[in-house]
């Protein structure tokens, strides 16, 4: 495989800090709280990096985040697919009592529409009482700063970003917007930024992923002497299959395409070089933001967390191909579904000095985690909400044991027929298509059969009916969200 470029000189430029800031980091107040950068990957499977077991694709700058801290190997999103995952990463909670539940649009905004140019739907917006990662951490003295994917409600709304507890956001503000990474234009704040040479085609002058990049950059830059918090949706490697040509090349002459049928979205030429490309593109921004990190000389101060919304997309789908790529690994399913490889997920965890290096934990844990432990690690617990669903894992991250576990893991999701899903120990309970089958319960053995292959209901009744009771426990309805034969 031909070697890594760079991406273009502004990015260099910016990345390659000038060793005086190194002085003002020595300088900092010695009660400085620590810097959190959370990078999230958009539909990246379980095994889709080098540190997971990928075969292909390089990812060198991630692999490293693991091999200088904590790699988790049983961690989940919230819910297979991109908005609700984003929703209870942010505010603490599971899809049982989430605000946010599916991926939806809402309707009658359009006087807001029209004042403020929307030109796509965005989803339905947070409201007010939901309280946001970045809202308790602004709260402790934090900038706060999210750049790529929103799809948490649209400028205007109470799902703005700018309600929820950011100072800066730039990017996509609705994921359909995302679905092309040479847009015309990116969302800072409240309004539109053009951007020069694109008409939202297979290729463009100014790649998405570059303007991300550069403004986590100049976030960073702004905020050095004061605590951050960087939160990086990355809309890669999300369908549409699109990267800049000499990033595609860099597997042009490894990987072999095959003939198939395409279907929705832009049509690749070599799409399995372009997927390996986003892939990487996503691990070379990691990349570079971190290089940023050390040259202020603030990597000793700042929790770093990378991890994906959830599980790859469907085979073939727009040119991806999960299965060459082996992208779920062993498990079952896919994006959309909540068996294993819809939802469980690459969680790496670094702060040096504080998170021990090369540790690999097979602690069961989700997304409505982060915001807990975040805020205990930075030293913010008194802003942990008092209703989150999540557990404090920093006993796990620091190597410190007595962990404390969880009762169990709960997802809930009303689209793909309705699919409600538990986790209790090793056990797990999954219901497919709930719409036209009722509450039919698979009951799966994920230590002696982690690919969820052999149903064993009807042979452990006793858990079954225990965790069926708990499933029911788990949730409360939901009016946005209403779900068939479970309200």
């Amino acid at each position: 495989m031909q070697s890594f470029r760079p991406i273009h000189r502004q990015i260099i430029a910016l990345a390659l800090v000038s060793l005086a800031f190194f002085d003002t980091a020595l300088g900092q107040k010695p009660d400085r709280k620590p810097n959190v950068i959370v990078f999230l990957a958009d539909d990246l499977g379980y095994q889709e990096l080098g540190c997971y077991g990928q075969k292909y694709i390089k990812t060198p700058n991630i692999d490293a985040l693991a091999a200088d801290g904590l790699r988790m190997t049983q961690f989940y999103s919230a819910s297979p697919v991109c908005a609700p995952s984003r929703g209870m990463l942010l505010t603490g909670k599971h899809s049982g009592h989430a605000y946010v539940r599916d991926n939806r649009n809402p309707k009658g905004l359009d006087h807001i529409k029209q004042e403020y140019g929307w030109e796509f739907p965005g989803q339905f917006p947070i409201p007010p009482s939901e309280i946001t990662l970045a809202e308790a951490l602004k709260s402790q003295g934090y900038a706060t700063g999210a750049m790529g994917k929103w799809g948490l409600g649209h400028f205007g709304t109470t799902g703005d970003p700018n309600k929820q507890g950011f100072d800066l956001f730039y990017g996509f503000n609705c994921q359909v917007h995302a679905h092309n990474h040479y847009p015309k234009f990116l969302w800072r704040n409240g309004k539109k930024e053009i951007l020069p040479g694109n008409d939202r085609t297979l290729y463009g002058e100014t790649f998405s992923q570059d303007r991300f990049i550069e403004e986590a950059v100049g976030f960073m830059d702004a905020h050095q002497e004061d605590p951050f918090f960087l939160f990086m949706p990355f809309t890669i490697p999300h369908l549409s299959i699109q990267a800049p040509q000499w990033a595609v090349d860099w597997y042009t002459d490894d990987i072999k395409e095959q003939e198939h049928t395409h279907r929705g979205y832009l049509k690749h030429p070599t799409p399995r070089a372009g997927y390996a490309a986003m892939v990487s593109y996503l691990d070379y921004g990691v990349g570079l933001i971190m290089n940023k990190v050390r040259a202020m000389g603030l990597e000793e101060d700042t929790l770093v967390i990378f991890t994906s919304d959830n599980g790859p997309t469907y085979d073939r789908l727009g040119g991806s191909d999960s299965d060459f790529f082996e992208s779920a690994g062993e498990f079952k399913g896919l994006k959309g579904s909540v068996y294993e490889g819809g939802i469980r997920v690459p969680m790496v965890a670094t702060w040096p000095g504080q998170i021990p290096a090369g540790k690999i934990s097979a602690e069961p844990a989700a997304f409505w985690d982060l915001m807990p432990t975040i805020l205990s690690m930075t030293g913010n617990q008194k802003s942990i909400p008092s209703n989150t669903d999540g557990i404090n894992l920093a006993s796990t991250l620091l190597g410190k044991g007595n962990q404390k576990p969880h009762a169990y893991l709960y997802w809930e999701f009303p689209s793909y027929g309705g699919q409600q899903a538990m986790r209790m120990g090793r056990w797990k309970t999954v219901r497919q298509n709930i719409f036209k089958q009722g509450l039919q319960t698979e009951l799966y053995d994920l230590t002696a059969d982690p690919s969820e292959s052999k149903n064993l209901a009807s042979e452990y009744p006793a858990i079954l009916t225990e965790m069926e009771k708990l499933m029911m426990e788990a949730r409360t309805p939901s009016e946005l969200y209403p779900f068939k034969n479970l309200d």
